[in-house]
């Protein structure tokens, strides 16, 4: 009876136009729009090479650790540089800063830096925390050069090999990664953000199939439902097959989403699609649970309940980040609690800390998050379903 039901149930969820539409098409439809007005975006946001002049005088000349530091990060070999260089004089790099070649330059006085700017700037800040981080670098070299001399005359040999020092710490300096890296489009990426939101949008659209699940096998709101009510089989198993049939009907349409994403909208999802999988999974489950409470719990027709389900999951979407990424950031700064009960946000939430965290706790966090509120709503659901009783039918 379990397994026919289950079969039954499924024919049925895949007859239906309206939830084929919600649950298969309606993300896949959003998710072409998604990349249509994303699809600029990451390249917009990467770092164009700076173009800057260095003044190239004899306290420049002079200075190993600034004129490899710079031969490096302006190498034109280097598809990955930061800088376009241009060595010039004072005059020269004054005349190209006026006419908007340069973004500014820098001239060393007496082992000194100075930068000169003629606006602020993104370009420009790099620049300044560039010659920063190079200044910083030539003191520590130049505190551990004086070390290593004082620990040779206190040791008793004052015939220091300056050179030899010098080159060995050097050469430990060179050795150093470059701190500055072009990761923009990696670390501020919207189209994955909004890509997140949409699975978090399709794993709540089970609650529609929940809703339809339950109301199948309600009195009240179907001839099927009637005919159960009297059926002297176990209500409880036939409920349970309907749910478990949604759940795959579910799981089939993120699948689908996930497929289309990755191979028609070429989306990258990382190298922890095994956990997307998983937390999709826990979303989805939660959604559907959410689907289920709705329908138990309202006394109101299939399109009402249809219509507050499409909604509770559209809002939750929206405070998760959908149609603005600064709104979770909001909501989580003034009202914390709201995204704390928000499965779209625990959704969205699981994905961040996947794409940000070198650990999995905050990811496993949100995906009991999600388990947790789904039993709730189970919960309630078996709580209410108890309670209905009919006079008659």
């Amino acid at each position: 009876m379990l397994f026919h039901n289950f079969k039954y149930f499924l024919k049925t969820l895949f007859g239906n136009k309206m939830l084929i539409f919600w649950t298969f098409a309606f993300p896949i439809i959003l998710g072409t729009f998604f990349k249509m007005a994303f699809s600029n975006i990451e390249s917009s946001e990467t770092l164009d090479i700076i173009n800057i002049a260095i003044i190239e005088n004899e306290d420049f000349k002079n200075n190993e650790i600034f004129t490899e530091t710079f031969k490096t990060l302006g190498d034109e070999k280097n598809e990955d540089r930061l800088f376009n260089i241009k060595y010039t004089t004072e005059e020269d790099a004054r005349d190209l800063l006026e006419n908007d070649e340069i973004d500014g330059f820098m001239i060393l006085i007496e082992k000194e830096p100075k930068v000169v700017f003629k606006e602020s700037g993104i370009n420009q800040t790099i620049f300044k925390y560039v010659i920063e981080e190079i200044t910083g670098t030539s003191n520590i070299i130049n505190n551990l050069a004086e070390n290593e001399i004082k620990k040779e005359m206190m040791s008793g040999n004052y015939n220091v090999d300056y050179e030899k020092i010098y080159k060995k710490i050097i050469d430990v300096a060179q050795n150093q990664e470059v701190k500055i890296k072009d990761v923009s489009s990696n670390n501020l990426s919207y189209t994955m953000i909004e890509f997140y939101t949409l699975i978090a949008m399709a794993c709540l659209y089970g609650g529609i199939l929940g809703m339809v699940a339950i109301n199948q096998n309600l009195a009240n709101m179907s001839n099927n439902g009637k005919r159960i009510s009297i059926a002297p089989t176990s209500k409880g198993k036939i409920i349970l097959s309907s749910i478990f049939a949604s759940y795959i009907t579910q799981l089939i349409g993120v699948l689908l989403l996930f497929l289309y994403t990755i191979f028609v909208l070429k989306v990258d999802y990382g190298t922890n699609l095994p956990l997307i999988v998983l937390l999709a999974m826990a979303g989805s489950f939660a959604g559907l649970s959410m689907g289920v409470a709705i329908a138990t719990l309202l006394k109101a027709n299939e399109n009402l309940k249809t219509g507050i389900v499409i909604s509770v999951t559209m809002l939750g979407c929206f405070l998760s980040g959908m149609m603005g990424i600064t709104m979770k950031y909001i909501i989580d700064k003034n009202v914390p609690i709201i995204n704390k009960i928000n499965p779209a946000s625990m959704i969205t939430d699981g994905f961040y800390s996947l794409y940000y965290y070198d650990t999995l706790d905050r990811y496993y966090f949100n995906v009991v998050s999600l388990l947790v509120f789904a039993f709730i709503m189970i919960a309630i659901s078996i709580i209410q379903l108890r309670k209905q009783k009919y006079e008659k039918l």
